[in-house]
């Protein structure tokens, strides 16, 4: 597994886990001290799937699926939010519980292969990303860039034998370069204010072509792998923050006791108030960048409007058009925002592998055996649609609907467990979450149920 770090004694001091709670409830500091797990899942949300069903739906439909962007959003920050609260307050990750739950060997290998096959769609998207951004950038054969995109694995592997800390740090360098590029575009292009507002509370579908884009963005939003990963993250950068924390194990904090429901809810050696504060500043880091991330995708869309009407356009296009329409510097950041994008999204989809792998099956396997067995899955059809000449924005897309498609795998015991007591203890889903929570899988079960009726 990757390695967990020791924090700096000024973070550990910013948040110690058995202090009473602060009057204010919640500092600056003790945010920056834990801001970690919500950013690093983020990138599952602004990730290369991300740009090919946002350009397809900006250039195909203009603001008309933007609505779909902030849907997909507010799904995305309920569902993080529950994976990483199921982590603070139960001390495990989604897969570990899945793997109890179902005992037999005979159930947990199928849905850890079906896990699995999530997770190999999600790095396919973030390997053509980063194929797609060299080819454009440096002028790299398709082929050739095929190969060096694989080869990120380098990058991973330097990253593993450092402090977590720094896994984290490289995250928020991706991020930024990112985020920052995608505002710049979109004050170049400047957007319709008046449309944004109108086209983001109106939900519009023209055709069926409207409804692929619609569900490949629910997919490239609400993520498989981010769901199993981020409760993982947070239990283990709560147990990082508490390290040094001598009194962690035992200590009581205003009289009140450590969860201790079935068993499970005390796997972490916690009290109710320090897992309340705990989940306090990870509720806002959720909250908080998530909605960053959904500012992105809708900028993404609102970029790809000028190209209108070509809901089938490659990224080759997009920046040589954009060059045309605004300069070649649009072009240019936007293509190093998608190689931000590609780079960032695979060490994220390491970690889940790696996740999901261990939870499901209680094997330890090295990172760099599994991100080779990884990539070398989807370097194949990538190759192979190259050589064929399909369009990979295509590929992208329809990568998305499958992800879609496999978000009840994990999203519906993730909602099970964070609703039951003894799973939860104190902070288990209120009766108004649970109901969200409920209203969420069924659009999005119904969504894809849509889908399918439609292509069939």
């Amino acid at each position: 597994m990757w390695p967990l770090s020791r924090k700096s004694r000024s973070a550990q001091e910013t948040l110690q886990l058995g202090s009473a709670p602060q009057r204010s409830g919640m500092s600056v500091r003790s945010f920056i001290a834990w801001l970690g797990p919500a950013l690093m899942v983020s990138i599952a949300y602004m990730d290369p799937g991300n740009y090919g069903t946002d350009i397809a739906a900006g250039a195909g439909f203009k603001y008309d699926l933007l609505w779909a962007v902030w849907l997909a959003s507010g799904m995305a920050m309920l569902l993080q939010y529950l994976s990483g609260k199921l982590g603070i307050a139960s001390g495990y990750s989604l897969p570990e519980l899945v793997r109890q739950s179902l005992v037999k060997r005979r159930y947990v290998i199928p849905y850890w292969l079906a896990a699995e096959a999530a997770a190999a769609a999600t790095d396919l998207a973030e390997y053509l990303g980063t194929v797609i951004a060299l080819n454009i950038l440096f002028g790299v054969p398709l082929l050739l860039a095929s190969v060096i995109g694989a080869l990120d694995v380098i990058i991973l592997l330097a990253m593993t034998g450092s402090r977590f800390r720094i896994v984290e740090q490289y995250f928020v360098l991706l991020i930024t370069v990112l985020v920052m590029g995608i505002l710049y575009n979109l004050t170049v292009v400047k957007p319709s204010l008046a449309q944004v507002g109108f086209h983001s509370v109106v939900p519009l579908a023209a055709n069926s072509t409207a409804l692929l884009i619609v569900v490949g963005i629910i997919g490239a939003t609400v993520m498989p792998h981010a769901l199993y990963v981020h409760s993982w993250l947070s239990k283990n950068k709560m147990a990082i923050m508490a390290k040094n924390d001598s009194g962690a194990q035992t200590q009581t904090v205003s009289g009140s006791i450590v969860d201790s429901m079935d068993g499970r809810a005390g796997h972490h050696p916690y009290s109710v108030e320090q897992k309340t504060r705990v989940n306090r500043l990870h509720r806002t880091e959720t909250v908080v960048v998530l909605a960053v991330a959904g500012v992105v995708n809708a900028g993404i869309l609102l970029v790809a409007i000028p190209l209108y009407p070509n809901a089938s356009i490659t990224i080759n296009q997009f920046v040589a058009e954009t060059g045309q329409i605004f300069g070649p510097m649009v072009g240019i950041i936007f293509v190093l925002t998608l190689l931000a994008s590609g780079l960032s999204a695979s060490a994220l989809g390491t970690i889940a592998g790696q996740v999901i792998m261990e939870g499901m099956t209680g094997a330890k396997v090295k990172v760099w055996i599994r991100r080779v067995v990884t990539r070398g899955i989807n370097v194949f059809p990538t190759t192979l649609a190259i050589l064929l000449g399909l369009p990979l924005l295509n590929l992208l897309v329809y990568s998305q609907v499958i992800l879609s498609l496999m978000i009840p795998l994990p999203m519906i015991p993730l909602v099970y467990y964070t609703s039951k007591r003894k799973f939860m203890g104190s902070l288990v889903n209120k009766p108004a979450t649970i109901g969200v929570a409920l209203v969420t899988v069924c659009l999005i079960v119904a969504f894809n149920a849509f889908l399918l009726s439609s292509i069939v």
